[in-house]
């Protein structure tokens, strides 16, 4: 049913008079769905609903206060490895345990179209961290040379970055994902800055739209090829099909030569690219579609199958069709794979890490780590805190657990936002805080 019980003039002034709240919800929207029915292979998914303006609820950014951290499972502990970062988004730990922290903004390149956009526009500004000032787009790297999670050298790696996003380390090549290319830089061990240019090694869909932004990247085991996640330039298609070319998608691109293709199709913003341990696939985590209600549609993670179709824009979990869409695509919906594992609508998950250390307690070990940033369109706050899914013969089996909560305060503020995730030489977890502009690392609570 699409609710239109405001006029665009009203919705816009309801909308516009609320984000000056710190937390709010537009009226009219009851909610008594339990997100816990979308976890797992097989999520309940209600009717889809269309609204005029679609129901926000925001975490207005406050930041970590003195002492202050998120809170960890039994058994672990949390503590801040950097502070005072310029939103990091993603983690990268080289083969002699240096991390790479990649700080970026969005390019903020997106044209305003439609009075909703505008709206739209504001209403996330507030959930982001794009709009603040400070020096970004770079990568920081951090050398904890004993383990003890107090680097002994900080220093800036890479600089003067477009919107960085995915790093892959292949032999003594670097390769970059900024929102536009592919680049490559020369590396050497134990070097802890990089000088040389870097060379472009394949284009990216960018601008100048460039709605989804952030490249995820990981290459293959035998480095012959770079797996790069290139989001899509709309929620459903509303910026025109042509914006759409090559993107929604993973692309599959030939390190010695930038000749790429199309690995899998219908995703709608692929990140987290990375490949499962004891079976060798490709997995990523998917942000999923917004605006068919506060429980719809579920963000997901999946094995990537070569060659396959995820639905977006036509259809959403194997053949459920949206109905926005005009004309559709029977033929591609009918062929749409459905997702190996649901973790909830708006969870917005960004980062994935699989566990193969043994540092943490016994339960984490072949499982994955999953950053979820967190949801804005919604009564219910989803997300906002890691979560692990328990694998076993390299797919999951089992329920996700809360690992690392209290990114949200009491208030519903957000003190913090989870983005990357990865494991450090120790076994640690680590964690890219982009508005918290921290990287906190997990340990067992003992050591």
């Amino acid at each position: 049913m699409v609710r239109q019980s405001l006029r665009p003039l009203a919705a816009a002034s309801v909308a516009l008079a609320l984000v000056s709240l710190p937390t709010c919800v537009l009226p009219g929207y009851a909610d008594s769905f339990d997100p816990a029915t979308q976890v797992g292979p097989n999520p309940v998914l209600p009717e889809p609903q269309q609204y005029l303006f679609p129901p926000m609820r925001l975490a207005r950014v406050v930041g970590w206060k003195e002492g202050e951290t998120p809170t960890v499972a039994q058994g672990l502990k949390i503590e801040a490895l950097a502070r005072n970062l310029q939103h990091p988004r993603s983690l990268y730990v080289l083969p002699n345990g240096d991390i790479l922290v990649v700080e970026s903004k969005s390019p903020n390149v997106q044209p305003i179209r439609r009075p909703k956009d505008i709206i739209m526009g504001w209403v996330e500004s507030w959930v982001t961290s794009g709009g603040e000032t400070g020096e970004s787009n770079r990568i920081t790297l951090l050398r904890d040379a004993n383990g003890d999670g107090k680097p002994e050298t900080r220093s800036v790696f890479l600089d003067h970055l477009a919107s960085p996003f995915g790093v892959a380390l292949v032999g003594s090549d670097l390769y970059v994902a900024n929102t536009d290319a592919i680049v490559r830089y020369p590396y050497a061990a134990g070097d802890t800055k990089i000088t040389a240019d870097g060379t472009r090694l394949t284009p990216l869909p960018g601008g100048p739209i460039d709605h989804h932004w952030t490249k995820s990247l990981a290459a293959s085991r035998d480095g012959a090829m770079l797996y790069v996640g290139v989001g899509s330039n709309s929620n459903i298609t509303e910026n025109g099909l042509e914006a759409e070319k090559n993107r929604a998608a993973i692309w599959e691109v030939e390190r010695a030569s930038g000749r790429w293709r199309i690995f899998a199709s219908g995703l709608r913003n692929p990140n987290g690219l990375t490949f499962e341990p004891e079976s060798g696939a490709l997995w990523a985590v998917v942000n999923e579609r917004d605006e068919l209600g506060p429980d719809l549609v579920p963000d997901y993670m999946t094995a990537v199958k070569d060659g396959a179709f995820y639905g977006w824009p036509y259809s959403y979990f194997g053949q459920h069709l949206d109905p926005r869409v005009k004309p559709q695509r029977p033929d591609l919906v009918e062929k749409a794979v459905v997702p190996d594992y649901s973790l909830g609508s708006h969870v917005a998950p960004l980062g994935l890490a699989f566990y193969t250390a043994d540092s943490l307690p016994q339960k984490y070990r072949g499982g994955a780590f999953v950053g979820e940033h967190g949801s804005w369109d919604r009564q219910q706050f989803s997300g906002y805190k890691i979560v692990f899914v328990p694998f076993k013969g390299g797919h999951p089996d089992g329920k996700a657990e809360d690992v690392v909560t209290g990114f949200l305060n009491a208030n519903g503020e957000a003190r913090g936002r989870p983005v990357g995730v990865a494991i450090d030489r120790t076994g640690a977890l680590l964690i890219a805080d982009d508005v918290g502009n921290t990287v906190w690392r997990v340990t067992p609570a003992g050591q």
